[in-house]
């Protein structure tokens, strides 16, 4: 067994991963989620997507071909997944969250606090006051709400 100590954070690599997802990251490690984490873990793909007033979204938008991995070991937690490796304790502590860059240009930096909240984790962006970004279970799907941008309904691929 790995403890998560060893394994080094991962980031993103210059100008996204392209098309094919690395490795996992936290694979080597077996240990137990933290108390209040929900189990987020698998690979999703986006089933349906609104805007957060219920519209519709564009067909040509690009979150419908999103697909992203959720790794968790601990308090530790790792979405791979449009371009961008986002590796992260989740402690509520910005200098321990995701310290990567956007998905949007793969070069602008950002800096997110994350915790666990009533079965959810909520991702706070340093210097964003009232932006959160959500990802939380419901039923087998999972749920993923992103600030003023969308809603998500993802299901399990693997």
């Amino acid at each position: 067994m790995t403890g998560l100590a060893e394994i080094p954070v991962a980031h993103t690599p210059p100008g996204g991963y392209g098309d094919t997802m690395p490795p996992p990251v936290l694979g080597a490690s077996d240990e137990p989620l933290v108390d209040g984490a929900p189990d987020l873990r698998g690979t999703w793909k986006v089933v349906d997507a609104s805007a957060p007033d219920g519209g519709a979204l564009a067909a040509d938008h690009p979150i419908w071909h999103h697909v992203e991995r959720i790794e968790q070991a601990g308090n530790r937690l790792v979405v791979t997944g449009g371009g961008v490796v986002h590796d992260m304790v989740v402690d509520g502590v910005v200098e321990h969250g995701v310290n990567d860059v956007m998905a949007a240009d793969f070069s602008t930096e950002i800096h997110v606090a994350a915790t666990f909240e009533g079965g959810a984790l909520v991702l706070r962006p340093e210097g964003l006051p009232g932006v959160t970004v959500r990802r939380w279970r419901d039923g087998p799907r999972l749920r993923w709400s992103y600030h003023v941008l969308f809603e998500a309904v993802l299901e399990r691929i693997e």
